[in-house]
């Protein structure tokens, strides 16, 4: 991005330090609400392509395709119909796949008023739930024609909550509830400027995200203009963003990572945004067909999570990549098995993102302009600041932990959200001016940020959040099961599993898949169902007699670790130990005799599919 005759692609602290210094954050800014950035880059870019939707990915197909100017118009169209709906400043929540018409709903409710974005693949009492909690006015979802699963959710929210508005794309002829078609009624509405007023300011509120979906309580992050849009610059900025650039996003909108570095970061540059059909990577076809689309579409951004990162590099690449500049990750820990891989098969670098929600979706950046260093998520994007603090006798944030030596990750500055819209869930987490992000980490000499864990217990499989006292609760309402705990297992592609160790009621017998079967009736989103369940006789207990899940997940990564390498090399001794915490949160060693060079390298290429850290010794060889 250029600001007057001076490129910015930061390479370095140095380099943001000096750009910080020299220019003054509103000068930098292409505008101050998210409206005016979307009619600063129509007014700029005109009928370059803004979106295009790719249903198949087939030779022979034709995305649709939309221009930046068509951009705004739809999304002030959809402004416009959404106050007339519900008057200005309404809450709009949607319940939708990714649709160019999704864009339209995004971002005309951040422009009327505010957006709730909602996972469709929560149960329905879940969803309820955050559209009530939200106190959002209106429901933007899909018809049975589009998706059956998403319009029988819908139904039922509207039928608990009758004063919502529900609004219909591709509506059924019949439906069983009141509902507006999103497509006729957009039409009734101008596309040329707003046509009310609003006081929206930079510190407004434009949307809540939900946070992971798997929380026992919906966490609802408020967004303002400004921690969007310095977010989406941050992420310009580092990442040298040019109009020319091209992503491939297969990621929901309904995750920072999908509306923020993927969509509102390219936007501002004038790039075009190529939605990988409306169920994004989770579609097989879109895996398959990844590489022909990269060629084909002249893709120069390879984004997605390492899950599916993991599923495309499995695919053989045919075709020219020559367009491709880098590849991008975040929502959970990339093992360097996939950081490897797509150098090898794509002949770039994978730069990790951190992005939270409670900080606008982008905190920091292993930029472009530098070769990535492994396991790091890079600097902090301008204007934003991070610390590393120690945690104090009575396990409250300190003072700062030196280089090399982890604590507790902080964060400061115009990304940071004001809080939840529960202000009762702001304690411990909003505090002190900024964030309390409860990442465990540690600064490099070089002043990169290394995450080396969590200070609380939360799962990540696959870029969700899983909250294990959710789960917990789950297994504790079975008659059979005395205590429960839930931990995380390292699993090779999702990067952690969640994992249950219980003890049984006195007389009670149970198997492991009676167990699992119970508690997914009780829980609210798939990724969160545990993929083993561990009966014990006891379970680990500290001195104040809480459960040590330190131990627990020591003992899960041996369980999972030890038949995985026996099988691997039947004819050898194999013996794993872990120990919980280190700079990636699990530190394993790997020792092993009777085996040739051959195994040895097996098992090595083995565990770098996992996100910890190991070490592997081989008795009488040089390995």
């Amino acid at each position: 991005m250029n600001i007057g005759d001076q490129t910015i692609s930061p390479t370095n602290l140095r380099d943001i330090e000096t750009f910080e210094n020299r220019f003054e954050l509103e000068r930098v800014l292409p505008a101050q609400t998210i409206y005016g950035v979307f009619q600063a880059s129509a007014a700029r870019y005109g009928e370059r392509s803004a979106l295009s939707l790719v249903l198949t990915g087939d030779a022979d197909e034709t995305a649709r395709r939309i221009s930046y100017r068509g951009l705004l118009e739809g999304i002030t169209r959809s402004a416009n119909l959404f106050a007339v709906l519900a008057g200005p400043e309404a809450g709009v929540a949607y319940l939708l796949p990714s649709l160019i018409e999704t864009y339209f709903v995004l971002w005309g409710a951040e422009t009327s008023g505010y957006a709730v974005p909602v996972n469709p693949l929560l149960t329905a009492e879940h969803i309820l739930e955050l559209v009530q909690s939200s106190g959002a006015k209106i429901l933007v979802t899909v018809g049975p024609g589009i998706n059956a699963q998403i319009w029988e959710k819908s139904v039922h929210v509207k039928q608990s909550l009758p004063d919502v508005v529900l609004v219909c794309i591709g509506a059924p002829e019949a439906p069983e509830v009141g509902c507006e078609s999103f497509d006729a009624a957009l039409a009734r509405h101008r596309g040329d400027a707003l046509a009310f007023e609003r006081r929206n300011l930079p510190d407004s509120v434009v949307a809540y995200f939900h946070t992971g979906g798997t929380t026992g309580l919906p966490k609802l992050v408020a967004h303002t203009n400004r921690n969007q849009i310095c977010a989406a610059f941050g992420f310009v900025a580092m990442m040298d963003l040019r109009e020319t650039d091209r992503v491939g996003n297969g990621l929901p909108l309904f995750h920072v990572a999908g509306t923020i570095s993927c969509s509102l970061a390219f936007f501002m540059c004038g790039a075009e945004v190529i939605i990988l059909s409306p169920l994004g990577l989770r579609n097989p076809a879109m895996v398959q067909r990844f590489w022909h689309i990269v060629e084909r579409y002249g893709v120069t951004v390879i984004g997605g999570v390492p899950t599916s990162l993991a599923a495309i590099l499995a695919v053989p690449a045919t075709g020219s990549l020559a367009t491709v500049r880098f590849g991008l990750t975040g929502a959970a820990p990339l093992p360097q098995s996939v950081g490897e891989r797509f150098a090898e098969v794509t002949g770039k670098q994978l730069h990790e993102i951190l992005g939270m929600t409670e900080s606008g979706g982008v905190t920091a950046v292993d930029p472009a302009g530098c070769r990535p260093t492994p396991g790091s998520v890079g600097y902090r994007v301008p204007y934003t600041q991070l610390r590393v603090r120690r945690l104090d006798e009575t396990g409250q944030l300190g003072d700062d932990s030196a280089p090399g030596e982890i604590g507790v990750l902080f964060v400061s500055g115009p990304t940071v959200s004001p809080g939840y819209r529960d202000p009762l869930q702001n304690a411990g987490v909003f505090t002190d001016g900024g964030l309390n992000t409860g990442d465990l980490a540690y600064f490099g000499a070089d002043g990169k940020l290394f995450i080396a864990g969590r200070a609380k217990d939360v799962i990540i499989r696959s870029g969700h959040n899983i909250d294990p006292a959710m789960v917990e609760a789950a297994f504790e309402r079975c008659p059979s099961v005395a205590t429960a705990a839930v931990v995380a297992q390292p699993d090779p592609y999702a990067g952690e599993l969640p994992v249950a160790y219980v003890t049984l009621a006195p007389g009670a017998v149970a198997a492991e898949e009676e167990l699992i079967e119970f508690a997914r009736d009780h829980i609210a989103e798939r990724p969160a169902w545990p993929k083993h369940v561990y009966i014990v006789d006891a379970l680990p207990l500290t001195a104040v007699g809480k459960v040590h899940k330190p131990s627990l997940r020591s003992d899960a990564t041996v369980r999972l670790l030890k038949p995985m390498l026996s099988d691997i090399a039947p004819d050898s001794s194999v013996v794993v130990e872990v120990r919980d915490g280190g700079k990636r949160g699990l530190e394993v060693a790997v020792t092993m005799s009777g085996a040739d060079d051959t195994i040895a390298d097996k098992i090595d290429a083995e565990l770098r599919k996992f996100i910890f850290r190991y070490t592997l010794r081989h008795v009488g060889s040089n390995v």
